[in-house]
C-alpha cells in the first residue's frame, strides 16, 4: 500500500475540479509529495471522463488497498464524494475548511477527502490539502477519555454496515458495542 507517512497520495478530478486539482498537485509534488493523478489530464479534454466513474475509480484504489489516502476534485466536491463512497472501506468527506479537514481524519479516520473547485480558492485547497495529510486518526483529544475508542466503534459499524441486515433486524443499527467518551470503561 502507497502511504502518507511515505508521502504517497492519490488524487483525481473531472473537468469541474481540474483547476483546483492542478494547483494543489502543483503544490503537493512542489513539498515532495509522490502523486498519482487518475483523472483528467488537461484544460483541452473536451469528452472528458465523468465525475461519478473518476470517484469510482479512486474509491476502488482504496478498497483494494493500493493507497490509503486520496484527495478528489469535481465543481462542487459533492458528486465525487459519493460516487467515491459507493465503494467499501471507503470513508469520504466533503471538506471546505482546514478545521474540517483535520477533523474528517482525528475524529472521523477518512481516508478519501473531497473538494469542490467552485467554492474553494487554490491557496485554501493548498491549506486543506496539508492539513487533510498531516492529520491522524485520534490525534489531538488525548485527553478526552474513550476518545478514540468512541470514534474507532463508529467508523467501524459505519464501515460494516449492511443495509440487507439493518433492515432485517428492523432498521436497528448492529452495534458492534458501546463507548461514551468521558467514561473510563467500556460499556456492553
Amino acid at each position: 500500500m502507497k502511504k502518507i507517512d511515505d508521502k504517497y497520495i492519490l488524487i483525481a478530478a473531472d473537468m469541474g475540479g481540474f483547476p483546483l486539482k492542478e494547483a494543489v498537485k502543483g503544490y503537493l509534488i512542489s513539498k515532495g509529495w509522490h502523486v498519482t493523478d487518475i483523472g483528467v489530464q488537461s484544460a483541452d479534454e473536451v469528452d472528458s471522463e465523468m465525475f461519478q466513474r473518476i470517484g469510482f475509480r479512486v474509491g476502488a484504489k482504496i478498497t483494494e488497498g493500493e493507497f490509503e489516502r486520496a484527495i478528489i476534485f469535481c465543481g462542487t466536491g459533492m458528486g465525487i464524494h459519493i460516487a467515491a463512497s459507493q465503494c467499501p472501506h471507503v470513508q469520504c468527506a466533503v471538506v471546505e475548511s482546514v478545521p474540517a479537514a483535520t477533523r474528517c481524519v482525528t475524529g472521523n479516520n477518512c481516508n478519501v477527502l473531497a473538494m469542490g473547485a467552485y467554492y474553494i480558492a487554490p491557496q485554501k485547497g493548498m491549506a486543506i490539502a496539508d492539513a487533510f495529510l498531516s492529520a491522524r486518526f485520534g490525534q489531538g483529544y488525548e485527553h478526552i477519555p474513550n476518545f478514540n475508542e468512541f470514534h474507532k466503534l463508529a467508523y467501524d459499524e459505519i464501515d460494516a454496515f449492511d443495509y440487507e441486515a439493518f433492515k432485517a433486524n428492523g432498521f436497528e443499527p448492529i452495534r458492534l458495542g458501546d463507548y461514551k467518551i468521558g467514561d473510563a470503561a467500556r460499556h456492553p
